[in-house]
């Protein structure tokens, strides 16, 4: 390596990213312009050579660190657009656009919001989003993980390698971003979160609006304002349909067992995953053909939100924004609300904001420290439920929440929501005994934070959405 290039190494920065231990890759990987020229630096294990295409140039990339750290000190003043040819140790040849040469892409004033807690569209922002910058098509990721060492984009684009597309930390906002070219709709990813303590885990997107089907648990990529509704009549007589003086009949169903199909086998007699279920549009058909027979007015779903477990209905909830992928995709269920609205049935969605589940790849101890929960099990616990309670007073989630009650409400047009186990999270005593709880700055049992958290979503829900109020 020529010596103004080899002086130019940041070798504890590189050992951090061999590692997969960085925060701030964007310091060192990508284009930055020095006295001596561009210095562009990559990242890419398994890479036998890279080469720099730069203004119709070509430049060989030196080889710094045998993981995979090359750089190039390239004859230019200012940056400008460039792709990687990268041939890796199995001969492959691929032509990619460098994740690290895309500046900070989530605006500040979004962050600031977030961390008051009042950014009620903050879905439009964390999550996978299919995006165009400068011309080149992917998608920007972006999550929650105030305590993460590292978090980074993993999926079967990047063999699932967690060094690969270590994400930037923005500030001490505790959000990571990273925008990857290339990817689009339907890329099957997770987080791998890196704790303090140095130990990874898998986690789905929080925002994730797509899941795969259980029991395979990552997030998918997608889009759910492609939708072309056509419920405009309804959606512009709700306020008066739904009015507090009109006559109101609900029908409560639960659409996994509502109706069912024989499984089926595979050519090994082995159960087809999922064969079991109808589709969301299919349902639609065959439950207002049923409703408007038996006089109902609406309908009410149990949680129709991304859950594991068969056997809770839908009441332990993983993916707070992704419509069970049992029945179908984010576009069939809007289908289905389409559908009802269209045959004068409204349709009410049971929401649990009560509390979620232990399962490691959801929102339990997401960054290895307790994020959506209470440290403290005392606060933090249903010991009857085995499932762990929000804790309300953090900014952030209460904004996760709450942007979630208008999501179900802005983009599959819910013409109500029906909050579950209310009770639990308005007394800090529920089914607790003496010394399983912790009482409130009054010496009280009134979750106080729970109660200001429920003032807040109504207050907000009435003003963006008063006839579903």
């Amino acid at each position: 390596m020529e010596k103004t290039l080899y002086d130019m190494m940041d070798w504890a920065g590189i050992e951090e990213l061999v590692y997969s231990e960085a925060s701030d890759p964007h310091r060192l990987l990508g284009a930055h312009e020095t006295e001596h020229g561009v210095l562009v630096q990559v990242f890419i294990p398994t890479a036998e050579k890279v080469q720099v295409n730069w203004g119709g140039k070509q430049y060989e990339m030196e080889l710094a660190d045998e993981a995979g750290f090359f750089a190039v000190l390239i004859p230019e003043k200012k940056i400008s657009a460039y792709t990687l040819t990268v041939t890796y140790d199995n001969e492959t040849v691929q032509e990619i656009r460098d994740p690290y040469a895309y500046e900070q892409q989530i605006p500040e004033e979004k962050l600031k919001e977030f961390a008051a807690g009042v950014c009620y569209d903050i879905y439009e922002t964390l999550g996978a989003h299919a995006k165009t910058i400068d011309g080149v098509e992917g998608v920007l990721f972006a999550v929650w993980a105030p305590c993460a060492m590292r978090v980074s984009v993993v999926g079967d684009f990047n063999l699932w390698d967690g060094r690969r597309h270590q994400m930037q930390k923005l500030g001490d906002s505790g959000v990571f971003e990273l925008f990857i070219p290339g990817l689009g709709k339907g890329t099957i990813y997770k987080y791998e979160v890196k704790t303090r303590s140095g130990d990874a885990m898998l986690k789905a997107d929080p925002y994730g609006t797509y899941t795969e089907m259980r029991p395979n648990n990552a997030s998918i990529v997608w889009d759910v304002n492609g939708y072309d509704w056509s419920d405009k009549i309804w959606m512009e007589n709700r306020e008066k349909t739904q009015g507090k003086d009109k006559p109101m009949s609900i029908y409560e169903v639960h659409l996994g067992s509502w109706i069912r199909k024989p499984l089926e086998e595979d050519e090994d007699g082995d159960p087809v995953t999922g064969s079991e279920f109808y589709n969301y549009r299919e349902l639609a058909v065959r439950l207002a053909e049923y409703v408007r027979e038996m006089g109902y007015t609406h309908v009410e779903l149990l949680p129709v939100m991304e859950h594991p477990l068969d056997a809770s209905w839908g009441y332990q909830v993983t993916g707070y924004y992704a419509p069970t992928s049992r029945y179908g995709t984010p576009e069939d269920f809007q289908y289905f609300m389409d559908y009802m609205h269209e045959h004068g049935i409204g349709v009410i969605l049971d929401w649990v904001p009560a509390h979620f589940p232990k399962d490691l790849v959801g929102l339990a101890c997401f960054d290895g420290t307790h994020v959506y929960e209470h440290a403290d099990p005392r606060q933090g616990e249903h010991p009857h439920w085995g499932t762990l309670i929000y804790n309300y007073g953090r900014p952030q989630v209460s904004n996760f929440l709450i942007a979630n009650a208008l999501y179900w409400a802005e983009k599959f047009h819910a013409d109500g929501i029906r909050m579950d186990a209310v009770a639990s999270m308005l007394y800090l005593d529920y089914g607790k005994q003496d010394g399983e709880w912790v009482p409130n700055i009054y010496g009280g049992n009134e979750n106080l934070e729970a109660v200001e958290f429920l003032k807040h979503l109504n207050s907000i829900f009435k003003k963006k959405h008063p006839a579903q109020c």
